[in-house]
């Protein structure tokens, strides 16, 4: 059984999520948002209400709905830590936009 300790929305409906196992994983839920609880999630402006919920240890979003984290796991892909880790570094050399640039 996967619980999730780490989500972060990346773009559209990809998610970046990291699992107990230590494993960063995409998932993209485009093709997954339907019903009742997961139709408003098709609108930007709630899909990216997407945290964590540590009582749940899975995604929540703002209107109630959750995933379970086995499913999740399941469609998710493995991102390659170390592109992951050299994304976040090159991001981070770009600063706040308060240092002068030479």
């Amino acid at each position: 059984m996967h619980y999730i300790t780490q989500v972060e929305h990346e773009s559209g409906f990809r998610l970046r999520l990291r699992f107990e196992d230590g494993s960063l994983r995409r998932v993209d839920l485009a093709d997954y948002l339907e019903g009742e609880v997961f139709e408003p999630l098709r609108e930007a402006i709630h899909f990216q209400t997407a945290r964590l919920n540590a009582d749940l240890d899975t995604v929540v979003w703002d209107n109630g709905a959750d995933m379970s984290p086995d499913f999740l796991y399941e469609i998710s892909t493995l991102i390659d830590d170390q592109s992951a880790l050299k994304i976040a570094e090159e991001r981070a050399a770009y600063g706040d936009g308060d240092e002068v640039r030479k």
